[in-house]
């Protein structure tokens, strides 16, 4: 059924295209005061930068610093876009504050990327949980899954960070490089990008006026009044992205008709598993930030939102509580059969062991933090390259949170980009030409899309209940719980690497 969703779903990703057009009237260049002009001979004309990235979030500043690691990209101007004012504090976390709601689960593969790049020891010296097992299961009780990590030869699943603490670690080893950057605390406004002229022989006597005309840079207007120009111009600014609309790129995708409330919950004892638990109108996740501290992610309809939004902190945390014990239907039986002889054909090819046993989750006694909802969606842009122009992260697609799987991706973006980019200096070319950009946009598509296609297929699949697709759902949870092969390769895919789980 996967297979069918991603075929379908892929077609439509890549059915739509859309020729380049101008993204604005360019207007004259704005002048700026000598404080923002750097190292500019002609302060009238902007300033000019390598690589403009626009949107100084998690995966945004993951590029920078991806950048500054580089032997060759690390001599590059940079310039980031963002009007958070967290980007202008250098500490901004404070050891005794409570876990904040907006976390990340990240996977193995992002914190390989974190290490490389420099930026895990900073994620270190703060609050993260590292979890090692999870368990999965449904509201019908006819089955469920436990993984853990040694099943794939791998010693965590994941690990639960605070999204403000991985923003601090991105910034905190950014300052620590030697990458040329600036940070623009503004907003941007209109970008502009003009044809290449053929004739015109770049070097290093022409005007930042005369590469923008002759199609050379792109012209970035920013609300305080700025103006700036770039080879290239990533667009990380999440899924309203401003550069995916003023460079005209088109979308795919679909509203759930879901919100998701997050919040942070406090048990008696320490909480180490990764839980997740289908209800009749979205799943509930549980998952460890550390210090008996767990964090809430729980999907239904708006106007459940709403109500659970507002009632008391008592009634909350019972509603969290009945969700994930007994509540909407029994626990499932650990028997290798299930409930019935059903399942009975899985007996050849299963393995078995105490460790195996369904378990309760903590009981969540405190609510710790506010409670947030935000509505939920698909959209994928058809295209992440132009000239001059890609798009990363949450600005190229964005994912239901089931799987907490979003954020990685982002980080795959930001990886990837910043390798072709290196690969473009190494050969001498243009880092904004979209024949280049392109490799990234080839790379990176099929497996997001992938990826968004198995996500919402559980989606799609797990909002229905309806007595034959409930016995299918029970055999694939016994199947993943109890076939080894199909086990480990399920765990490898979900940690990052790009195989694909056997069902598919």
């Amino acid at each position: 059924m996967n297979r069918i969703v991603a075929r379908k779903f892929g077609s439509n990703v890549y059915r739509l295209r859309v020729p380049w057009r101008p993204f604005s009237n360019a207007a004259a260049p704005t002048p700026i005061s000598s404080s923002n002009a750097g190292n500019l001979e002609n302060e009238s004309e902007g300033q000019q930068y390598d690589v403009a990235i626009v949107g100084g979030g998690m995966v945004g500043l993951a590029l920078a610093c991806s950048l500054a690691s580089r032997p060759l990209t690390k001599h590059l101007n940079v310039a980031i876009i963002d009007s958070n004012p967290m980007l202008g504090r250098k500490h901004f976390i404070k050891k005794d504050d409570l876990p904040d709601p907006r976390v990340s689960t990240v996977t193995p593969a992002t914190i390989s990327f974190f290490k490389d790049i420099g930026a895990w020891q900073y994620v270190e010296q703060h609050r993260h949980a590292y979890f090692d097992k999870m368990q999965v299961w449904d509201y019908t009780g006819l089955g469920y899954a436990k993984y853990n990590a040694r099943d794939a030869d791998k010693e965590v699943l994941g690990c639960v960070v605070e999204n403000k603490v991985l923003l601090s670690s991105l910034l905190s080893r950014i300052q620590d490089t030697d990458l040329q950057k600036k940070i623009y605390p503004s907003k941007l406004t209109s970008m502009s990008i003009l044809p290449n002229s053929s004739s015109l022989e770049v070097d290093s006597t022409l005007s930042v006026t005369s590469l923008f005309t002759h199609g050379r840079l792109a012209k970035l207007e920013l609300e305080d009044g700025n103006s700036l120009y770039a080879k290239l111009v990533v667009g990380a600014d999440g899924g309203k992205s401003r550069v995916r609309e003023l460079a005209g790129f088109r979308t795919t995708g679909w509203n759930y008709s879901q919100n998701a409330i997050i919040c942070t919950v406090e048990h008696a004892v320490g909480n180490h598993c990764a839980w997740q638990r289908f209800l009749p109108t979205g799943p509930i996740a549980l998952l460890p930030i550390g210090d008996k501290f767990s964090n809430i992610v729980w999907t239904m309809n708006p106007n459940e939102s709403n109500e659970f939004k507002s009632m008391s902190e008592d009634d909350f945390l019972k509603a969290v509580n009945y969700a994930l014990d007994y509540g909407y239907g029994p626990h499932p039986t650990s028997s290798l059969l299930g409930n019935a002889d059903i399942f009975s054909w899985l007996k050849g090819y299963v393995s078995w062991s105490a460790n195996d046993c369904f378990e309760i989750p903590p009981k969540a006694v405190k609510l710790t933090s506010e409670r947030m909802a935000f509505p939920l969606s698909l959209r994928h842009a058809n295209d992440y390259a132009s000239k001059r122009v890609v798009l990363i992260g949450d600005a190229a697609h964005t994912v239901h949170p089931l799987a907490g799987q979003g954020v990685n991706l982002g980080f795959g973006d930001a990886s990837t980009l910043s390798s072709v980019i290196s690969e473009g200096i190494a050969v001498g070319t243009d880092i904004g030409e979209v024949s280049l950009l392109k490799k990234y946009e080839a790379e990176r598509k099929p497996a997001n899309v992938m990826m968004m296609a198995v996500l919402d297929g559980f989606q799609k699949a797990y909002s229905v209940d309806f007595g034959p697709l409930n016995i299918l759902r029970a055999a694939a949870f016994h199947g993943a719980h109890h076939i080894s092969p199909l086990k480990k390769s399920i765990i490898s895919y979900a940690s990052g690497e790009q195989r694909l789980p056997l069902f598919l």
